[in-house]
């Protein structure tokens, strides 16, 4: 497997377990309200780049990389702030995710591209 394709593998799988990894900690592991919060909506935004990921869009690779900044930020200050064991566990899964997503997308950005799966893409 080519290197510019294991990046885009590393950024589609890091980027799909981010979303589901918000959701399950907002909603089940560690919410700030019994019963889930609100912030499991954090998720969302996850969504606008995931099929320009899984396509190998270059474009998209370089926006995400600055939005998933905002999830990185959001861990280290949970990380650092948040009183429960779990919950900054969690906040330290959201940091890891962010930064192989991060590291991923703009390696892949700068090595060259849309990845061709298709003959007519």
């Amino acid at each position: 497997m080519k290197r510019i394709q294991v990046l885009n593998l590393l950024a589609s799988i890091s980027l799909i377990t981010l979303i589901f990894h918000c959701l399950a900690w907002e909603l089940w592991f560690a919410p700030l309200r019994p019963g889930g919060s609100a912030l499991a909506f954090k998720a969302f935004p996850l969504l606008l780049p995931l099929f320009g990921i899984l396509r190998g869009r270059r474009y998209t690779h370089q926006w995400a990389s600055m939005l998933i900044l905002a999830y990185f930020a959001e861990g280290v200050v949970r990380v650092a702030s948040d009183p429960g064991a779990v919950s900054r566990a969690m906040a330290a899964v959201e940091v890891a995710l962010a930064l192989v997503f991060f590291l991923s997308a703009i390696f892949y950005a700068k090595l060259g591209g849309a990845v061709k799966r298709h003959p007519g893409d």
